[in-house]
């Protein structure tokens, strides 16, 4: 018996990305949700300064922690687009999870913490009387940039949900894009507690008890851990191998299957390294009875042509053993 060991295959060369793909839209989401923040962040910031509202002061961090959010989201963009090399066979999109969960740890500690914090360290204080007209008008602007934002978000949702066949809501919380969905969730979150903070700004004003605003920071506080803690436990399922959807299984075995020399699937392994992006592992039968040079020829082709599909990173396959029953 020969101690060599069987020559290792080539990896598939690096993928680029085509411009229009789901990474490009996400890239425009992130840039849009990052400028609509930081705009709001500077002027929720001047108005809680002036005014020394528990509710602005929580809202403005809310949007300085969805401004650095965003930051971590486009670094996650960037890296995780890098193609495959020798150190990371397939490729680096697993980045995105990780980078996704930092701004999720980033939303939990500067916007939830802080606002609850600072919700309750008011609610034994009187504030003092102040003129709100100028934090309407900051809320009310804040309204429209972030509903701005959301309903970029939003168009990519529906588009991509749409050509998978699912409702928006459900495909947020499945999608394997973590970018997409950090970026809906926030600005949706953001909507409601600007709601949160104008009613908690106007009670104060109606009844003239200071509780009512501190009660808006603690709200919004509360609303962005439950955010958060969803955030975070996505990218950790996808970080941990979270399992591939019934739907995109069956994409996999229509691929596999519509080439021509296999004939059957004895086993699938699919799993996720990255946004929409597959490492895909499957047993076959293949047609014919070619001679043992020839099959690999043959594998290694249709390996290629299904490397080359846009939803899979790298694939690999090998022959299903005699009497093994397909899937």
């Amino acid at each position: 018996m020969s101690s060599q060991e069987p020559p290792v295959r080539d990896l598939p060369p690096p993928k680029p990305k085509p411009a229009g793909t789901e990474s490009s839209d996400s890239l425009l989401t992130v840039l849009v949700a990052l400028t609509a923040n930081a705009l709001i962040a500077i002027a929720k910031s001047i108005v809680a300064a002036i005014t020394g509202s528990a509710s602005m002061v929580a809202e403005a961090a809310h949007s300085w922690s969805d401004t650095g959010n965003e930051v971590f989201l486009l670094v996650a963009e960037r890296t995780s687009a890098k193609p495959a090399d020798r150190r990371h066979p397939l490729g680096y999109g697993r980045e995105a999870y990780v980078w996704s969960m930092i701004a999720a740890f980033g939303l939990f500690t500067a916007g939830s913490v802080l606002s609850i914090w600072h919700g309750i360290t008011q609610l034994g204080r009187d504030e003092s009387e102040a003129n709100y007209t100028w934090t309407y008008v900051v809320l009310a602007v804040a309204f429209v940039l972030e509903g701005i934002s959301f309903l970029q978000a939003l168009r990519q949702t529906r588009g991509q949900a749409r050509r998978r066949g699912m409702r928006s809501l459900r495909f947020v919380a499945e999608t394997s894009n973590p970018t997409l969905r950090a970026v809906f969730v926030e600005d949706a979150a953001a909507l409601i507690g600007l709601i949160l903070a104008a009613a908690g700004i106007g009670l104060h004003q109606a009844t003239g008890n200071a509780v009512w605003d501190a009660i808006g920071s603690i709200l919004v506080g509360v609303l962005l851990g439950i955010v958060a803690i969803f955030l975070i436990s996505r990218n950790r399922d996808y970080l941990t191998g979270q399992a591939v959807d019934d739907d995109t299984q069956a994409r996999a075995r229509e691929v596999i299957l519509a080439e021509p020399a296999i004939e059957a699937i004895s086993f699938l392994h699919l799993e996720y390294v990255g946004p929409s992006r597959i490492f895909l592992i499957a047993a076959v039968d293949i047609t014919g009875d070619l001679p043992e040079h020839e099959l690999a020829v043959q594998i290694q082709r249709i390996e290629d042509r299904l490397n080359a599909h846009d939803l899979i990173e790298r694939a690999i396959l090998t022959l299903s053993a005699p009497g093994k029953p397909g899937l």
